[in-house]
């Protein structure tokens, strides 16, 4: 395990190297000049020499990539362009929101879709399977943004139960923060759970297929205790990829419904970003979710470990 752990381990810090590098070129080498935006279309050359300069636009871009992930290393993800403020504070600020509103979307998404998923695969081929997988189908084609509006026209103006749009602050309490969220991370579990319900039902099939369910049903085990005991925690294992791919999809997703409900998250502030040409608050965010989404996978894989130890032998070998 401890072999399996350390390759693993190494695995992920090459990877994310090689991600942070990506991005950084894939910065670089984008047409326009930050300077010159800040600084308008009728600045002198001076003037914009200087800026850049300061900004450390005329340096290589080797020693530029050097100097910026030394300071990643170290928590200095570099100054906004456009705010003025370290990065590491905007990150700070606006990861209040999107890391509430993600792990909200995946809990909803997991506690809607396990269960349906097992409901359809115990009634395979019947009219609740064929139902559940229908509404399903529909899930994973409608566009979260379409649905996150679907949700505040019923839930907001007609109802009005929950707030339409924005954040108050977490200290206007846990209440206010959480109505909030609702209808966002709903918007984003409600696709993602269509997704797991889908490939939760197709696994519990594959796993009340196997020798040891007809071997349990065979000494007496009742359909229900043989389905709940030995064939949904066996078909765990795909259905943790799934789930730890979603987290990634759902960070990314929030670029969308941020801005749908004017959330003051990470991902609103990557819009704005890209808008501004503020590129060291742009590669440093980007870099971060790639980064989230690489260790999301090591914790897959340690999971994997936990529910099968044949594959940490298997990664020893």
């Amino acid at each position: 395990m401890s072999r399996y752990l350390l390759g693993r381990t190494i695995a992920l810090v090459l990877t994310a190297l090689a991600a942070s590098l990506v991005v950084f070129v894939a910065m670089a080498v984008l047409p326009g000049d930050p300077a010159a935006i800040i600084l308008g279309t009728g600045a002198r050359p001076d003037t914009l020499a200087a800026l850049r300069a300061e900004m450390g636009l005329d340096q290589p871009v080797a020693w530029r990539y050097l100097e910026w992930i030394g300071g990643f290393l170290v928590g200095d993800l570099g100054t906004s362009y456009t705010y003025s403020v370290p990065v590491a504070d905007l990150v700070a600020q606006r990861a209040a929101v999107s890391l509430p509103l993600a792990v909200l979307a995946l809990v909803l998404s997991t506690l809607i879709a396990i269960p349906v998923g097992v409901y359809a695969a115990s009634r395979r081929g019947r009219a609740g399977d064929v139902a559940t997988m229908g509404v399903a189908q529909v899930g994973v084609a409608v566009p979260n943004f379409w649905l996150g509006l679907m949700l505040v026209i019923l839930f907001a103006l007609t109802l009005g139960w929950l707030p339409a749009s924005g954040f108050p602050g977490w200290e206007a309490g846990l209440l206010a923060g959480l109505e909030a969220l609702i209808l966002p991370a709903l918007a984003l579990a409600l696709p993602q759970a269509a997704i797991l319900a889908r490939v939760t039902r197709s696994s519990v099939i594959e796993t009340l297929g196997e020798d040891f369910i007809r071997t349990a049903r065979a000494k007496g085990l009742s359909g229900e205790a043989a389905l709940w005991r030995h064939a949904v925690p066996n078909a765990l294992i795909p259905v943790v990829t799934i789930m730890g791919l979603q987290f990634s999809f759902l960070l990314a997703g929030t670029i969308i419904i941020e801005n749908v409900f004017t959330l003051p998250g990470l991902g609103r502030l990557v819009f704005q970003a890209i808008a501004q040409r503020d590129l060291i608050t742009v590669q440093s965010l980007v870099t971060l979710l790639a980064i989230s989404v690489i260790v999301v996978n090591f914790l897959v894989d340690l999971a994997y470990a936990a529910l099968d130890p044949r594959l940490s032998r298997g990664g020893a070998r």
